[in-house]
C-alpha cells in the first residue's frame, strides 16, 4: 500500500494513504462534518449525504484506472483525493479531491495532487482534467500554483483544466519550495515555542526533568512552562491555558506512551524526548506522535535551545549565549548524541562562539538534520550551520538540501567514523562531492569550531591571496609555507622584527591589509624579545602582548578582508579570531577563502533534456542513443572466420579489440588500423595467443586519433546518481584520478567537472565544450532513469574538434527506492 506520513504547511503532521473499503464509515462522518459551501464547491449540488451506491464506488478502487487517496489527522479522515481514467486505456483521468473546512488552506490539496500525479504516471496516464467552479479559487490555486503547465477553458458555468502530469522543472521546485518551508516551520514551533510543558519533573527537585524545568526558568523564557505530574496541581496538559508547542518528556520507558496519549489530547505540537528508549519503543513512539500530528525530537536527546527566546531546554545550565543586551550568537548547532553535545557547547562557550540555537536529535527517529538544515535555510538569527553528523537519516536529501542551502549560508560538517551513507566512492571523492555541495568538511571537533568562528565574524573574501605579517621573520616564513602547502597563493608578507613596539606593528598590519595584493590576511605574534621562560599559566606574556592586541584591533577595526590571528602566548583580540598554532589559523582560513571561490562561480542551468529522451529504454545503448549519446557501432566475433568476414564488410580500417577489455591497448588487447581480412587474422591469432583460442572480439571502424579520458555513472547510496570523470588509461586508473559530481549537471557544472582530474593539462587543445556537453547528458539520463545502476563509456576519444564514444558498458535492473524523489513525505 502506497502511504506516507507528510506535513501541512504549518507544520502538523498528517497521514496519507490509498484508500480501503473499511473507509466507509469515516467517510461518511467527514462529509458530515462538511459545511455546505464545501459540499456544493465539491459535487456543483448540495449532496448532503452520501448514496450507498456512491459510498462503495468511492471506497472501492482498482488503483490503476481509478484510486483514491485519503488524508488522516489522528483516528479520523480529514480529506479524500481521487483519479478516474477516462476510458480503458485512455492516458488522459479526471481528478478531484476535497478537503474538511477545518483543514483546508493548509497544504492539503498540494499533497494529495502530488501523490495522485505519481501514482498516475506510473499506469500510463499522462494527463489529468479537473472541472472547478468559478468561484472556488482556493482550487483553481492548488492546481495552477502546483508548477504544470495547465490550460483552461471555461463552458457552461464551470473552468475546465487540463495539464500532463508529469513532474517539470518548475513542479519540482514548487514542491521543494513546499517542502522546506513546511519542514521550516514544523521545527521553528519546536525551537521557538509559544509555551512549554515538561513530563516527569521529580517533586523533589532532583533529576533528568526536574533539571529541564529549572534551567528553562532560569534562562528567562518569555512563554509559560506547565509543568505536568501525575501528583501536582497540573495532571494534564489539557488542564493548561492556551496552546502548547513543546512537551519535554524525561519519564521513565513504560510512561511513555500514557505522555503522548495525554499530549496528543491536549493539542501538542512536538515531543523532545530526553529518555532513551530501544528501537521497537522508538517506532512506537513515532507513530503515535505522528498519528496525532506531533513531531518528536530524540528519543535519548540532551534537549534543544534557542537564543531568540531564551529557551533552554537542555541538561546543561550554561549555554554559549551573550548576556542581554548584547545580540545572540548566529551559529546554529547541531549533533545527535547528549555526549557530543555537552562536548560542542563546552567547546563554542570557551571560544566565545554564540550559537543561535542548539539541536541535539539523539536517536534521531524524527527530526533529523536535515529538518534542521531546512529550518536554517530561512531563519534570520542564523548565519553558519554547524553539524557533527554520526550517521545520515536521508543522505541523498542531505545532499539535495545542502546544494540550495550552501550557496547562501556556510555549512560547516564533522562527520562521525561510522561510515556515514555507506558510499562507494572512496573519501577523498565523498569530500569533493560534499564541497561542491556547499558544505565545508572538517576533519575534527576543534576545526569545526576553527571554521565556523571565522564564518561567523569575518567578511567573505574576494580573491584566494593570503597576505602575513609577523613579528618575527621565522613566523612569517612559517605561515607563508602553510599556505603554499594549502594550495593557495602568498599575497604580500613580511615582518616588522621581534623588537617592534605596539605602534610600529599595528602600522604593519594596516599596511598589508590594505594592500592591494591582499584577499585575507594571516597575523602571527610571538611574545616580545627579551623574554624569560614561558610561565604555566603565561600571564606574563599575556600581559606583553596585550598591547599588541589592542594595536591589532584598531588596525583591522575598518577592514573589509577576513583576518585571523595566531598569539604564541595569551589571547587576542575581541573581534579577531585567534588561534594556537599558525597550522590552525590557516587552516580554517583556507577553507572560508575554498568555499567564497566555489560561491563566485555562477551555479549554471540546467540545460533541457533532448527531445526525444526516453528514461524507460530498453538497454544501455538506446538509452544513451535517446539522450544523443552515439557509440561507435561494433561488431562482435568469435574465430578468425568470423573475423575477417566482419573486417571484410567493413568500409575501411578497422580497430580489432578483445570484448571484454577493449581499452587495455596497454595489455595488447587492441590491434589498431587494420585495412583486410589477412591482417584481421593475423591480428587475432595474436589476441589468442594472449587471451586464449577462441577469444571474443570486437571488430569497430577506425575513427580519429584523441585523448582518451572515462565517464561513469554510479548510483552511490550517500549521494544518488552521481557522474564520474578521469583521463583514460591504466596510470590515471591506478591513481585513482577521478572526479565526481551530482547528477544533474548544470552546464557550469560540467565545465568544472572537466577541469577537476589531476591530468587535466593533458587535456590542453582539447575539445572541452564537447566533453561538458557528453557530461551534461550523462548526468541527465543517470537523474532520470530509474533503472540505470551503473555506466562507463571508456575510452571516449576528445579531438580539438568534437570526440568519439568507442565503448559503453552498464548495468540496468528494476528501479530501486529512491526516498529523495517524487511525493514529499517524512522518512
Amino acid at each position: 500500500m502506497r502511504s506516507a506520513d507528510v506535513l501541512l504547511a504549518d507544520g502538523t503532521a498528517v497521514h496519507l494513504r490509498q484508500v480501503e473499503p473499511s473507509d466507509a464509515d469515516a467517510v461518511v462522518a467527514m462529509h458530515a462534518r462538511f459545511s455546505e459551501r464545501t459540499r456544493y464547491l465539491r459535487y456543483f449540488s448540495p449532496y448532503p449525504r452520501i448514496p450507498a451506491r456512491d459510498l462503495h464506488r468511492f471506497v472501492n478502487v482498482d488503483h490503476v484506472d481509478r484510486e483514491a487517496f485519503v488524508v488522516a489527522a489522528g483516528d479520523r479522515l480529514i480529506a479524500v483525493g481521487r483519479y478516474e481514467r477516462l476510458g480503458e486505456g485512455a492516458p488522459v483521468a479526471e481528478v478531484a479531491f476535497v478537503v474538511e473546512d477545518a483543514y483546508q488552506g493548509r497544504g492539503v490539496g498540494s499533497v494529495l495532487l502530488e501523490y495522485l500525479s505519481a501514482a498516475a504516471g506510473e499506469v500510463g496516464i499522462s494527463r489529468f482534467v479537473a472541472e472547478v467552479l468559478p468561484e472556488n479559487g482556493a482550487m483553481l490555486r492548488v492546481f495552477t500554483d502546483a508548477g504544470y503547465e495547465v490550460s483552461r477553458k471555461f463552458a457552461d458555468g464551470v473552468v475546465a483544466l487540463t495539464f500532463p502530469v508529469a513532474p517539470t522543472e518548475r513542479s519540482r521546485a514548487v514542491q521543494a519550495d513546499r517542502e522546506q518551508r513546511t519542514e521550516a516551520r514544523s521545527v521553528a514551533r519546536l525551537l521557538r515555542p509559544g509555551a512549554v510543558a515538561v513530563y516527569g519533573a521529580s517533586s523533589a527537585g532532583h533529576g533528568v526533568g526536574a533539571a529541564v524545568l529549572a534551567h528553562l526558568r532560569g534562562a528567562g523564557f518569555a512563554g509559560p512552562v506547565h509543568e505536568i505530574h501525575p501528583k501536582g496541581p497540573v495532571t494534564t496538559v489539557s488542564q493548561v491555558d492556551g496552546p502548547v508547542d513543546l512537551a519535554v518528556v524525561a519519564v521513565p520507558p513504560p510512561a511513555i506512551a500514557d505522555v503522548v496519549a495525554d499530549a496528543a489530547a491536549g493539542g501538542v505540537h512536538g515531543l523532545l524526548v530526553l529518555t532513551e528508549l530501544d528501537p521497537a519503543a522508538r517506532r512506537e513512539l513515532v507513530r503515535a506522535a505522528r498519528a496525532a500530528g506531533m513531531r518528536v525530537i530524540g528519543p535519548g536527546s540532551l534537549g534543544v535551545a534557542d537564543a531568540t527566546v531564551r529557551l533552554n531546554a537542555t541538561l546543561v545550565p550554561r549555554l554559549p549565549w551573550p548576556a542581554p543586551p548584547a545580540p545572540p550568537g548566529r551559529v546554529g548547532l547541531f549533533c545527535h548524541s547528549g555526549t557530543l553535545g555537552l562536548l560542542l557547547l563546552a567547546e563554542a562557550d570557551r571560544r566565545g562562539l554564540g550559537v543561535s540555537s542548539f539541536v541535539s536529535a539523539g536517536r534521531r527517529a524524527d527530526v533529523s538534520g536535515n529538518d534542521l538544515l531546512q529550518f536554517w535555510a530561512q531563519d534570520p538569527h542564523t548565519d553558519v550551520i554547524a553539524t557533527y553528523l554520526e550517521t545520515f537519516g536521508n543522505p541523498r536529501k542531505f545532499a539535495r538540501i545542502a546544494r540550495a542551502v550552501g550557496r547562501h549560508k556556510p555549512i560547516v560538517m564533522l562527520a562521525g567514523h561510522t561510515g556515514i551513507g555507506g558510499s562507494a566512492l572512496d573519501d577523498a571523492a565523498m569530500q569533493a562531492l560534499r564541497a561542491h555541495s556547499g558544505v565545508i568538511e572538517v576533519g575534527t571537533v576543534g576545526e569545526l569550531f576553527d571554521v565556523a568562528v571565522v564564518l561567523a565574524g569575518q567578511p567573505v573574501p574576494t580573491g584566494e591571496r593570503i597576505g602575513v605579517i609577523a613579528n618575527a621573520y621565522p613566523l612569517a616564513a612559517l605561515a607563508a609555507a602553510e599556505i603554499r602547502a594549502s594550495g593557495l597563493p602568498v599575497g604580500r608578507a613580511g615582518s616588522v622584527g621581534p623588537g617592534a613596539d605596539p605602534a610600529e606593528f599595528g602600522a604593519a598590519v594596516r599596511d598589508v591589509v590594505r594592500s592591494d595584493d591582499v584577499d585575507a590576511l594571516v597575523v602571527v605574534v610571538a611574545p616580545p624579545l627579551p623574554t624569560g621562560p614561558l610561565a604555566a599559566d603565561q600571564s606574563a606574556e599575556t600581559e606583553l602582548l596585550a598591547p599588541y592586541a589592542a594595536a591589532l584591533a584598531r588596525a583591522v577595526a575598518e577592514a573589509d578582508k577576513p583576518v585571523v590571528a595566531s598569539f604564541l602566548a595569551g589571547q587576542g583580540p575581541a573581534g579577531v579570531p585567534s588561534f594556537r598554532s599558525i597550522e590552525e589559523a590557516v587552516r580554517a582560513l583556507a577553507q572560508v577563502i575554498r568555499r567564497a571561490a566555489w560561491l563566485r562561480v555562477p551555479p549554471g542551468v540546467l540545460p533541457p533534456p533532448p527531445p526525444g529522451a526516453d528514461p524507460d529504454a530498453p538497454t544501455v545503448e538506446a538509452l544513451l542513443a535517446s539522450y544523443g549519446v552515439d557509440v561507435v557501432g561494433s561488431v562482435r566475433a568469435v574465430g578468425a572466420g568470423a573475423v575477417a568476414a566482419a573486417v571484410e564488410a567493413a568500409a575501411g580500417p578497422v580497430a580489432l579489440k578483445v570484448a571484454d577489455r577493449p581499452h587495455r591497448i596497454d595489455l595488447g588487447a587492441v590491434r589498431l588500423n587494420l585495412a583486410g581480412p589477412d591482417e584481421a587474422r593475423r591480428a587475432y591469432a595474436d589476441l589468442e595467443q594472449l587471451f586464449g583460442a577462441g577469444v571474443e572480439a570486437l571488430v569497430q571502424p577506425m575513427v580519429a586519433p584523441g585523448v582518451a579520458v572515462v565517464v561513469e555513472v554510479a548510483d552511490d547510496p550517500a549521494f544518488g546518481p552521481v557522474v564520474g570523470f578521469g583521463l583514460g588509461g591504466p596510470v590515471t586508473e591506478l591513481v585513482g584520478d577521478r572526479a565526481w559530481r551530482a547528477a544533474p549537471l548544470t552546464d557550469a557544472d560540467a565545465a568544472a567537472l572537466v577541469r577537476a582530474p589531476r591530468a587535466f593539462p593533458l587535456l590542453h587543445g582539447a575539445d572541452l565544450d564537447a566533453l561538458a556537453e557528453l557530461l551534461v547528458r550523462v548526468g541527465q539520463l543517470a537523474e532520470e532513469a530509474p533503472r540505470l545502476r551503473r555506466l562507463t563509456l571508456n575510452p571516449v576519444l576528445v579531438r580539438p574538434t568534437g570526440l568519439s564514444v568507442l565503448h559503453a558498458s552498464g548495468e540496468l535492473a528494476d528501479p530501486q527506492p529512491r526516498p529523495d524523489t517524487g511525493p514529499r513525505h517524512l522518512r
